[in-house]
This record gives structure tokens, sequence and C-alpha cells, in this order.
């Protein structure tokens, strides 16, 4: 049997996430699979490097699948291609070692938020970019973010509503650049809680607009309390960029 590792580029507007669901609603893993199996005459299950959030974007998810179709990689490619709907491109594949598992070999994922600070919301990219006109204090975020850094308990950043999955995590880097109107927060850690993300980013931009201060992000860890950290920031600011293996 082969086992293929799949390179993917998703817009998440109109998804209901990664994660097909027992309900029916649209997801990128629930296309995929379909698209596979009609493809393979199998039933197809496609394993994923983990779940993104409904509205959530990812310039490079890696995914893998088994199958006893003998057709070629190229083959497969274009079929995919034709099959899948616009918003949803396997850009490449590979057959891969029999052990290889998109979501358990994975050793860190990187995700980028970005935000629009402009006095208007873009028409062209307003789908993949959170806007705001707040004046918001980059250096005072960029402080703010150190605290992050490293192993800690991030129960304060998480939706997770189970008691016995383990909060602690490694955040490797937070890096926060800014080029005109344009914030990008670049997060690397070992692996993600529910919303993890997207709750820092929250919290960084209550400290970057003056409603929290920088002391208050270590409290908000000590703290261990989803009511503490900041508001969830918007999905359609957030992209999965890489997968490292």
């Amino acid at each position: 049997m082969r086992n293929i590792k799949m390179l993917i580029e998703y817009d998440g507007t109109r998804y209901k996430g990664w994660q097909k669901q027992k309900d029916g609603v649209s997801t990128i893993q629930a296309r995929i699979e379909n698209v596979l199996s009609k493809m393979t005459g199998e039933n197809i299950q496609v394993i994923g490097c983990g779940r993104t959030d409904s509205g959530v974007h990812a310039e490079n998810y890696t995914a893998n699948f088994h199958t006893n179709c003998e057709l070629s990689i190229n083959t497969m490619l274009n079929y995919l291609y034709e099959f899948l709907p616009e918003d949803i491109v396997v850009k490449s594949m590979k057959d891969t070692t029999e052990r290889f598992h998109a979501r358990y070999n994975a050793k860190s994922k990187t995700y980028i938020y970005r935000i629009n600070t402009s006095n208007f919301r873009s028409v062209f990219n307003r789908k993949y970019v959170y806007h705001t006109d707040d004046e918001l204090d980059i250096d005072a975020m960029r402080k703010a973010s150190e605290i992050l850094i490293g192993t800690h308990d991030f129960q304060s950043f998480t939706n997770l509503k189970s008691k016995t999955k383990s909060t602690v995590k490694t955040i490797n880097y937070i890096n926060i650049t800014k080029n005109s109107n344009l914030i990008e927060i670049e997060v690397n850690g070992n692996s993600f809680l529910f919303n993890m993300v997207r709750i820092i980013v929250g919290t960084l931009l209550e400290v970057g607009n003056g409603n929290l201060k920088i002391s208050d992000v270590e409290k908000i860890l000590d703290e261990k309390k989803r009511s503490e950290a900041g508001p969830i920031a918007q999905a359609k600011g957030l992209c999965l960029k890489n997968v490292d293996y």
C-alpha cells in the first residue's frame, strides 16, 4: 500500500475548518477525501497535520493518505486540480514511507496573522487580513510577546474544554514586523491548542492599543483562566504558513 504526502494551499473563507464533521458541513478534509475517493475507487481517509478553525487559511498544509491506487503522482495531481474547487489546491504529492504521519511526525508549525492598520480596509485582501484603524504600539506588542516564548501552561490562551488534555505547549518564537500599514505576527511552536494563536494575537492587540499593559501578559499566563486573556482575533487574518518535520 502506498502512503502519499500532500502539500495543500487553501482559502478557508467558506469552509468550517479543516476537519470533517458529522453533520456534513463543508470542510477542507471532506472535499479532498471526496475527490480522492472518486479517483481511486477506495474509501480514502486523509490525515491532516492538525485542525484549522473555520475561516482560517493555509499556504502549506501537510496531509497524507494511504491507497492501493497505481496512478502516477502527476496523474493524481492533475485530477485533483481539475475536480477540487478553485479555493483548494494540492500543490505537490509524493510517495513517502509507510510510517509517515502528517500529524504525529510534525515537529513545529508556523502561523502568520496579518493586520491592516490603514484608515480603510482593502477591497482586495479583506478576506485574508484583519483591519483595525487603532494606532498600535508595536514595541509594546513585541515586549509582551517575549513573555510567551518558551514552555508554559497556556490554559488562559485556549477555548479547549477538555479537562484531561495537557495545556502545556512550547512557543519557539514570535516575530512581529510592520511594513507600511501591514503588520504580520508570526508564531512558531511545537503544537497549538484550540484557538491558541488567535487568542495570543487578540491579547497582543489589546497590549498594542493600550487596553492591557505588558506586565498583564505574565499575570494572564499565571492565572490560567481564559477570561483573563484578550478576545479571540478574527479567523480570516490567520494563515498556516508551514509545518516542519
